[in-house]
């Protein structure tokens, strides 16, 4: 049973590889943070080790020991994993490094310990580093039999061409909001409303909606979030600036935090113009549709997309490693000013 969901296609074409015998020897699977490319790769792990008749099985010992993170031969790689290597300092933190990728070419040229094939999962490719790349595309460029590579990226523009050109490309993309709700409902048990809610939230991506339904902290996260980003339309630019600076010092310690947080402010700013365009069947928001209907009357339309705009523009440059407190700063001074509200300028000294 493969545990991914809303990715038939995908599916469909592994499981036809795996009939033919003609598996890639390196997939990139690509689409946004939580739409199950972290499963799929695991599912094709377990599909290659499988001692069941209809492979993944789910209930053999190799699919238990991999879907458990305790196979040798089925190996996560991510940045989070990182520790001290060849590279620079800096790099070292913001970059999968040669040390982690030659540990890995160690391991590739050992026969499989426990299993039939050795799978490297590499997630997060976007960050590897410029000589953590030339090491592994030396390695894909030759393909080593028992040995497959499945590289993971939520931003595949920033994977270096070399690499994506030696790997069999796979998109994944986001579930539509019935589609979820449905498997919310008939596979986690959740009640229709929490259903609706949590399949508008994660935005197609079925791995948040799951998390959110098991970790109470991430929707607590999320109303904390939200708080912030309806606080800071009317903060004035002292206040700005010292949130911008406590959000900076925190992205050196949580990348990811800080984007999700970001993906959050952005979701209630997209909500504020469905709601100004008289879409209000489109909210993602639809807890807080009140608090929304009443803030989207203090701000134009082009305010809104602007500052839209704004949002994104951030993110892309955090995740190319431009300065987060410049960045963010820039981010604070961005947000327009509400109708009947005292600009920053004036309310700040």
């Amino acid at each position: 049973m493969w545990d991914v969901v809303g990715q038939d296609r995908a599916v469909f074409l592994l499981q036809s590889s795996l009939k033919a015998g003609a598996l890639s020897h390196a997939y990139l699977l690509t689409g946004p943070p939580h739409v199950g490319k972290m499963t799929l790769a695991l599912d094709l792990a377990r599909a290659l080790n499988c001692e069941g008749e209809e492979p993944p099985c789910g209930k053999c010992g190799p699919c238990q020991r991999i879907a458990a993170g305790k196979h040798s031969d089925a190996v996560v790689t991510s940045l989070a994993a990182n520790g001290n290597d060849e590279d620079t300092d800096r790099e070292s933190r913001v970059k999968i490094g040669v040390g982690q990728i030659d540990m890995i070419l160690h391991s590739v040229s050992l026969p499989p310990f426990e299993g039939r094939c050795k799978v490297f999962v590499l997630d997060g490719a976007e960050f590897l580093s410029t000589g953590a790349a030339n090491r592994l595309l030396k390695t894909l460029e030759e393909p080593v039999s028992e040995v497959v590579f499945v590289l993971l990226t939520a931003n595949e523009g920033m994977v270096p061409s070399t690499v994506v050109s030696r790997c069999q490309r796979i998109e994944l993309r986001p579930m539509g909001n019935r589609s979820m709700e449905e498997v919310l409902v008939a596979r986690w048990g959740l009640e229709p409303g929490r259903a609706r809610l949590l399949s508008r939230l994660a935005n197609g991506c079925p791995g948040w909606a799951i998390s959110a339904t098991s970790d109470e902290s991430i929707m607590r996260r999320r109303e904390e979030w939200l708080d912030e980003v309806v606080a800071l339309a009317s903060a004035n630019y002292e206040e700005r600036f010292a949130f911008a600076a406590q959000l900076a010092a925190s992205f050196s310690q949580d990348r990811g935090a800080v984007q999700d947080k970001l993906g959050v402010w952005l979701g209630w700013w997209r909500d504020l113009l469905v709601v100004k365009t008289g879409c209000s069947d489109a909210v993602v928001n639809v807890d807080r549709e009140t608090g929304l209907e009443e803030m989207a009357r203090d701000y134009g339309l082009a305010q809104v997309r602007a500052f839209i705009d704004d949002i994104r523009a951030a993110g892309e440059r955090l995740s190319a490693n431009a300065s987060p407190l410049l960045v963010l700063e820039v981010l604070m001074l961005s947000i327009p000013d509400g109708k009947g509200t005292a600009s920053p300028a004036t309310r700040w000294g």
